[in-house]
C-alpha cells in the first residue's frame, strides 16, 4: 500500500468510497460517516489547484483519503461558508483562528477493511505535511453524532477540541491541531 497525493485519474475510486461512505449510504453510523458530497469537478479542482487529497491506494484501489483545502477552495458550500463567519469566534494555542491561518481538513474516509491497521495516521500525517508549507493551522469540525470520528481524531491523531457550534439543527466540535506535528 502506498500514501500519496492523489491525481486525476484516482478520482472514480475517490468517489467510489466516498459515496459507500456518506450518511446517506452508511446503515451504521457507528462505524463513522461523511457528510460532505462531491461532484467529479469539485474533487478534480481539489487535486489541481489545492493538491488538496492524500491517499492510500492498493493496485487501483482507494482504500483511504483525507481531504484538504484552503476555505476559499470551500467556500461555495453552505456549510462551509457558515465555517468561514465562525472561525474568528474561535482560538488556537492563543491565537485567533483566520482564513489565511487555516485549512480546511476533512473529510476523510478510511475503508472497512483497513481500519484499524493504521493507515488512518498515515493518511492524516501525509495530509497534514502537504499542507505545512502553507498554512501553520489545521481545522476541521466532527459532527456530534460521529463519536468514531471524534475519537480517531482525538486518541490517534493529536487533534484539539477547541470548541463547539451548531448549523442547521445539528452540533459539531471543531478541532485543530499545528501542522507541524511529527509524521507516522
Amino acid at each position: 500500500m502506498i500514501v500519496k497525493q492523489a491525481e486525476i485519474r484516482d478520482i472514480p475510486a475517490v468517489l467510489e468510497l466516498l459515496q459507500a461512505n456518506h450518511v446517506n449510504n452508511v446503515k451504521d453510523r457507528s462505524n463513522g460517516f461523511v457528510t460532505t458530497n462531491m461532484t467529479e469537478g469539485q474533487l478534480a479542482a481539489l487535486i489541481e489547484r489545492e493538491n488538496g487529497v492524500t491517499i492510500a491506494k492498493e493496485d487501483e484501489r482507494v482504500l483511504a483519503f483525507a481531504m484538504a483545502g484552503s476555505w476559499d477552495y470551500w467556500a461555495e458550500w453552505p456549510f462551509f461558508a457558515y465555517m468561514i463567519e465562525q472561525l474568528p469566534k474561535f482560538s488556537f494555542e492563543g491565537k485567533v483562528l483566520t482564513v489565511e491561518g487555516s485549512y480546511q481538513y476533512g473529510p476523510v474516509c478510511i475503508d472497512e477493511s483497513v481500519r484499524g491497521t493504521g493507515v488512518f495516521e498515515k493518511v492524516f500525517y501525509a495530509s497534514l505535511a502537504s499542507m505545512r508549507a502553507r498554512y501553520p493551522v489545521m481545522a476541521t469540525f466532527i459532527n456530534h453524532v460521529n463519536p468514531r470520528s471524534f475519537a480517531a481524531h482525538t486518541r490517534k491523531v493529536a487533534m484539539t477540541h477547541v470548541g463547539d457550534f451548531q448549523f442547521n439543527g445539528n452540533n459539531y466540535y471543531l478541532m485543530a491541531c499545528p501542522t507541524d506535528l511529527g509524521s507516522v
